[in-house]
Protein backbone atom coordinates (compact mmCIF):
# COMPACT_ATOMS: atom_id res chain seq x y z
CA UNK A 1 0.00 0.00 0.00
CA UNK A 2 1.59 3.07 -1.07
CA UNK A 3 1.36 5.65 2.20
CA UNK A 4 1.35 9.55 2.44
CA UNK A 5 4.46 11.45 2.20
CA UNK A 6 5.14 13.68 5.57
CA UNK A 7 5.72 17.13 4.45
CA UNK A 8 8.66 19.02 5.85
CA UNK A 9 6.97 21.23 9.02
CA UNK A 10 5.09 17.56 10.46
CA UNK A 11 7.13 17.30 14.39
CA UNK A 12 7.62 13.88 13.50
CA UNK A 13 10.33 14.94 11.17
CA UNK A 14 11.92 16.28 13.91
CA UNK A 15 11.79 13.19 16.70
CA UNK A 16 14.41 11.05 17.63
CA UNK A 17 13.23 7.71 16.39
CA UNK A 18 12.23 4.57 18.49
CA UNK A 19 14.89 1.25 18.12
CA UNK A 20 13.15 -1.41 16.39
CA UNK A 21 12.74 -3.89 19.11
CA UNK A 22 11.30 -7.06 17.06
CA UNK A 23 10.29 -7.64 13.59
CA UNK A 24 6.92 -8.81 13.95
CA UNK A 25 4.80 -9.02 11.01
CA UNK A 26 3.62 -5.48 11.16
CA UNK A 27 6.72 -4.38 10.85
CA UNK A 28 7.05 -6.41 7.44
CA UNK A 29 4.04 -5.20 6.22
CA UNK A 30 5.30 -1.54 7.32
CA UNK A 31 8.55 -2.78 5.06
CA UNK A 32 6.73 -3.54 2.10
CA UNK A 33 4.52 0.07 2.28
CA UNK A 34 7.70 1.68 2.61
CA UNK A 35 9.30 -0.14 -0.49
CA UNK A 36 6.21 0.73 -2.35
CA UNK A 37 5.82 4.12 -1.67
CA UNK A 38 9.79 4.44 -2.46
CA UNK A 39 9.20 3.48 -5.91
CA UNK A 40 5.98 5.34 -6.18
CA UNK A 41 7.57 8.89 -5.37
CA UNK A 42 11.01 7.73 -7.54
CA UNK A 43 13.15 7.91 -4.24
CA UNK A 44 16.25 6.34 -3.70
CA UNK A 45 15.42 6.37 -0.20
CA UNK A 46 12.69 5.88 2.93
CA UNK A 47 13.10 6.60 6.14
CA UNK A 48 9.50 5.73 8.43
CA UNK A 49 9.65 9.03 10.17
CA UNK A 50 9.15 10.24 6.50
CA UNK A 51 5.48 7.97 6.56
CA UNK A 52 4.46 9.57 9.96
CA UNK A 53 6.00 6.34 12.07
CA UNK A 54 9.01 7.04 14.31
CA UNK A 55 11.25 3.85 13.88
CA UNK A 56 14.32 3.63 13.38
CA UNK A 57 13.66 2.07 10.16
CA UNK A 58 14.66 2.95 6.78
CA UNK A 59 14.88 1.67 3.41
CA UNK A 60 17.15 2.54 0.33
CA UNK A 61 17.67 1.64 -3.16
CA UNK A 62 20.29 2.88 -5.43
CA UNK A 63 19.86 -0.99 -7.92
CA UNK A 64 19.32 1.77 -10.96
CA UNK A 65 23.06 3.23 -10.66
CA UNK A 66 25.60 0.45 -10.46
CA UNK A 67 28.58 2.23 -10.87
CA UNK A 68 27.13 4.93 -8.54
CA UNK A 69 29.76 3.44 -5.45
CA UNK A 70 33.28 2.34 -6.16
CA UNK A 71 33.18 -0.40 -3.15
CA UNK A 72 30.82 -2.39 -1.05
CA UNK A 73 31.87 -4.73 2.01
CA UNK A 74 29.47 -6.65 4.11
CA UNK A 75 31.19 -8.00 7.32
CA UNK A 76 34.68 -7.25 5.23
CA UNK A 77 33.78 -9.08 2.70
CA UNK A 78 33.55 -7.70 -1.02
CA UNK A 79 29.80 -8.03 -2.08
CA UNK A 80 27.71 -6.79 -5.35
CA UNK A 81 25.69 -3.84 -5.21
CA UNK A 82 22.47 -5.71 -6.50
CA UNK A 83 22.79 -8.35 -3.97
CA UNK A 84 22.06 -6.15 -1.45
CA UNK A 85 19.47 -3.98 -2.59
CA UNK A 86 16.48 -2.93 -1.51
CA UNK A 87 18.66 -2.36 1.74
CA UNK A 88 15.90 -2.89 4.42
CA UNK A 89 17.98 -1.55 7.86
CA UNK A 90 17.19 -1.02 11.72
CA UNK A 91 18.98 0.96 14.42
CA UNK A 92 21.84 2.20 12.74
CA UNK A 93 25.19 3.48 14.21
CA UNK A 94 27.43 4.90 11.39
CA UNK A 95 30.80 5.86 11.46
CA UNK A 96 32.67 8.40 8.73
CA UNK A 97 35.72 8.51 6.49
CA UNK A 98 37.35 11.47 6.64
CA UNK A 99 37.05 12.58 3.07
CA UNK A 100 33.88 15.07 1.98
CA UNK A 101 31.94 15.36 -1.21
CA UNK A 102 29.39 18.25 -1.82
CA UNK A 103 26.78 16.77 -4.37
CA UNK A 104 22.66 18.18 -4.42
CA UNK A 105 20.21 15.91 -2.97
CA UNK A 106 16.73 15.75 -2.70
CA UNK A 107 14.68 14.57 -0.09
CA UNK A 108 10.61 13.06 -0.75
CA UNK A 109 9.44 15.42 2.24
CA UNK A 110 10.70 18.43 0.41
CA UNK A 111 8.84 17.77 -2.77
CA UNK A 112 10.97 20.31 -5.78
CA UNK A 113 13.72 21.29 -3.38
CA UNK A 114 16.89 20.26 -4.36
CA UNK A 115 20.26 22.03 -2.15
CA UNK A 116 24.28 21.21 -2.18
CA UNK A 117 24.96 19.41 1.35
CA UNK A 118 28.32 18.08 2.31
CA UNK A 119 28.85 14.73 3.78
CA UNK A 120 31.43 11.96 4.21
CA UNK A 121 32.12 10.14 0.87
CA UNK A 122 32.67 6.92 2.94
CA UNK A 123 30.67 5.23 5.75
CA UNK A 124 30.78 2.24 7.72
CA UNK A 125 27.56 1.21 8.87
CA UNK A 126 26.32 -1.39 11.34
CA UNK A 127 22.70 -2.05 10.88
CA UNK A 128 20.25 -4.88 11.51
CA UNK A 129 18.28 -6.52 8.61
CA UNK A 130 14.86 -7.43 8.32
CA UNK A 131 15.90 -11.16 8.85
CA UNK A 132 17.64 -9.93 12.55
CA UNK A 133 21.20 -10.07 11.29
CA UNK A 134 23.61 -7.46 12.47
CA UNK A 135 26.05 -6.23 9.12
CA UNK A 136 28.69 -4.16 8.71
CA UNK A 137 28.52 -2.26 5.55
CA UNK A 138 31.20 -0.18 4.14
CA UNK A 139 30.62 1.94 1.04
CA UNK A 140 31.10 4.70 -0.73
CA UNK A 141 29.46 7.44 -3.27
CA UNK A 142 25.66 7.46 -3.44
CA UNK A 143 24.84 4.14 -1.11
CA UNK A 144 26.70 6.08 1.50
CA UNK A 145 25.27 9.41 0.90
CA UNK A 146 21.72 7.42 0.82
CA UNK A 147 22.36 5.61 4.39
CA UNK A 148 23.62 8.77 6.14
CA UNK A 149 20.79 10.93 4.72
CA UNK A 150 18.05 8.19 5.75
CA UNK A 151 19.56 7.93 9.15
CA UNK A 152 19.93 11.47 9.78
CA UNK A 153 15.91 11.04 9.38
CA UNK A 154 15.86 8.56 12.11
CA UNK A 155 17.24 11.11 14.08
CA UNK A 156 15.28 14.18 13.39
CA UNK A 157 17.93 15.56 11.27
CA UNK A 158 16.77 17.19 8.16
CA UNK A 159 19.14 17.37 4.66
CA UNK A 160 18.97 21.35 4.92
CA UNK A 161 20.45 21.11 8.13
CA UNK A 162 23.40 19.96 6.67
CA UNK A 163 23.44 22.88 3.79
CA UNK A 164 25.34 26.05 4.10
CA UNK A 165 24.04 28.89 5.55
CA UNK A 166 23.96 30.75 2.26
CA UNK A 167 22.03 27.81 0.66
CA UNK A 168 19.34 27.77 3.13
CA UNK A 169 19.00 31.39 2.79
CA UNK A 170 18.39 30.96 -0.98
CA UNK A 171 15.93 28.06 -0.89
CA UNK A 172 14.01 29.71 2.08
CA UNK A 173 11.61 30.95 -0.06
CA UNK A 174 10.95 27.19 -2.06
CA UNK A 175 10.45 25.83 1.28
CA UNK A 176 7.65 28.60 2.50
CA UNK A 177 6.00 27.99 -1.01
CA UNK A 178 6.28 24.26 -0.40
CA UNK A 179 4.91 24.11 2.37
CA UNK A 180 2.27 26.03 1.26
CA UNK A 181 1.34 24.10 -1.91
CA UNK A 182 1.34 20.52 -0.03
CA UNK A 183 0.58 22.44 3.31
CA UNK A 184 0.68 19.94 6.36
CA UNK A 185 -1.15 16.81 5.41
Amino acid sequence: MIREIVIFGDPVLRKKCDLVENFSEDIKSLVDDMLETMVSAEGIGLAAPQIGIPLQLAVVDVSHDPDCISYLRVNGEDFDLLDLMPLIFVNPELEFGAEKDVMSEGCLSFPEIRGEVSRPYEVKAKVKLLNGDTVTIETDGLLSRAIQHETDHLNGVLFIDRMSAATRITLRGKIKKMQRDYGMR
